[in-house]
């Protein structure tokens, strides 16, 4: 397993990609511009993978305090 440090490091640029992707996502559906549907969903997408992500590095994160 990867030391606490590493998964800190992994876990704050996880954080900021996915804050990136929502701020995104929330631009184009307010834009006056047509939006490319399957863009959207593609980007939502990602969004969900990097939340169980995050959750599952907050996880080993909370065991290696534990232990």
């Amino acid at each position: 397993m990867e030391d606490h440090e590493e998964l800190s490091e992994k876990l704050a640029e996880y954080e900021r990609e996915h804050k990136a992707l929502d701020e995104t996502i929330d631009r184009l559906m307010e834009s006056d511009q047509p939006i490319n549907l399957f863009e959207i969903q593609n980007m939502k997408k990602k969004k969900l993978w990097l939340k169980d992500i995050i959750q599952q590095i907050k996880s080993d994160l909370i065991d290696d305090i534990r232990n």
